[in-house]
């Protein structure tokens, strides 16, 4: 429970930062060109908290907290008196008119590379492209445990994230990519990814295991490093440098083997054997694990990494941090990274070559904010910069009732010369209402399937 409601905390607070900017963009550009501005809302419903500026605009903030308005003096919604018809929005230029609307978005981008040059600043750490063990088509184009990708066709790549933004359009589009990597003695070569010959069943959740690439993951020889005082395992006589064989009569080859073999082996209860090496010596002890949190623990722990392991590990990570300058270069790269990205997955979902289980609702929203908010500030501020680049996206999707269909509107009137026919905004706005209501439908759908998977 404290769980969902911290999620739900979260996700308010994301929302909330993300949508007032997005409206005082509308405001601020609405006020410079003389629109008297009647309310300024946050949230939708009965007002919870509202004060009026000396300019009669009245700021609230509402009940729902998952949007906001404008609200401004226009004489197609309500009677204007003749000395204020100056100040109604319809009066304004088309050019005007167009810059009070694109402004929320164009506020939301301002925010996104705003977030993204304090994450830069700040430092965000980050697993460089190294790949375990390949499999599949990945193994057959001559990729090899440990390269680090350092190229997708044209895109230099230094993270994981990068790397999956490649590879998901040539995935889609069933094309092969020529793929640069850099082994461990720092030697590079590239080699041809065919993706075209990925089956039917692709999806672009699971691009790097339809390709056969996983992250490398550093492992450990077996051997115990401290034992735990008064836990199973000192009970059962373990020891540190025993070396674990074998559990339940299953032979382990490294650490994570074991660490995974443990839990298999304890999910009827009771014991379990493991079979440890001990000064040339094997012998079999018989272990019943503790339950802490729902989770078997015998009471280990690794040992250390050894010089070597260090140096491997090293290669694997990385903290992205720049001086303001460069940073502010990166954000930019990295906005024009992730919208390249959006706009792609965005246009194949619409010609039916991405999935649109992609879309995500509220549930998987407050997931990611709460999960961001547990690993930093900087993973905090790249959630923002990511959310506040998706409301810039959709707001200008040309679909009336967004911003972007507002734009359409005006780009039809500056064509024919006079604005939409109101019949024709009121097809318009029912025809966006239904598409929006079905798009929210589909994403909150998908967020309960994700949920029960």
């Amino acid at each position: 429970m404290l769980d969902v409601l911290a999620s739900v905390g979260w996700l308010a607070l994301a929302l909330g930062l993300l949508v007032t900017f997005h409206e005082y963009g509308h405001y601020w550009v609405a006020r410079r060109c003389g629109v008297r501005v009647l309310r300024f809302s946050i949230g939708f419903g009965r007002p919870l908290l509202r004060r009026r500026n000396a300019a009669g605009t009245e700021f609230v903030v509402a009940a729902i907290p998952l949007g906001g308005y404008v609200k401004m003096l226009d004489e197609r919604e309500m009677p204007v008196a003749p000395d204020e018809a100056d100040d109604a929005f319809n009066r304004k230029s088309l050019a005007q008119r167009s810059a009070i609307v694109a402004a929320g978005p164009i506020f939301n981008l301002i925010f996104a590379v705003a977030a993204f040059w304090l994450m830069f600043m700040i430092g965000i750490a980050d697993s460089r492209p190294v790949i375990g063990p390949p499999e599949g088509l990945a193994a057959e184009a001559g990729l090899e445990n440990e390269d680090r990708i350092v190229r997708v066709g044209d895109e230099r790549v230094e993270t994981w994230t990068h790397a999956l933004l490649a590879l998901i359009p040539p995935a889609l589009d069933r094309e092969a990519v020529e793929v640069e990597v850099e082994d461990v003695a720092g030697l590079r070569r590239t080699v041809e990814l065919p993706l075209g010959r990925l089956g039917p069943e692709f999806r672009e959740d699971r691009t790097l295991e339809a390709i056969g690439l996983a992250p490398w993951r550093p492992d450990l020889p077996p051997v115990i490093g401290t034992v735990s005082s008064d836990s199973p395992a000192e009970r059962a006589g373990l020891q540190a440098g025993d070396r674990v064989v074998a559990v339940d009569g299953e032979p382990v080859d490294g650490w994570q083997r074991m660490a995974r073999a443990i839990p298999e082996a304890t999910e009827g209860g009771g014991a379990i054997d493991l079979t440890i090496e001990r000064n040339g010596n094997l012998r079999t002890v018989s272990i019943v694990p503790e339950l802490v949190d729902g989770r078997p623990v015998v009471g280990i722990t690794a040992p250390d990494a050894d010089a070597e392991l260090r140096r491997r590990m090293e290669r694997t990570f990385t903290i992205l941090r720049f001086g303001p300058v460069e940073g502010l270069g990166q954000a930019f790269a990295e906005t024009w990274r992730l919208t390249s990205g959006t706009l792609g997955i965005l246009g194949r979902m619409v010609t039916g070559q991405a999935s649109l289980a992609n879309l995500s609702g509220p549930i998987t929203i407050a997931q990611m904010a709460q999960d961001s908010a547990r690993l930093g500030v900087s993973r905090f501020l790249f959630f923002l910069g990511l959310i506040s680049l998706s409301l810039a996206i959709i707001n200008l999707l040309p679909i009336p009732v967004l911003d972007g269909g507002h734009l359409l509107y005006f780009l039809i009137e500056a064509i024919k010369g006079s604005p939409v026919s109101e019949r024709g905004q009121v097809i318009g706005q029912t025809i966006g209402l239904v598409a929006v209501a079905a798009l929210m439908s589909l994403a909150i759908f998908n967020d309960i399937v994700r949920v029960f998977q």
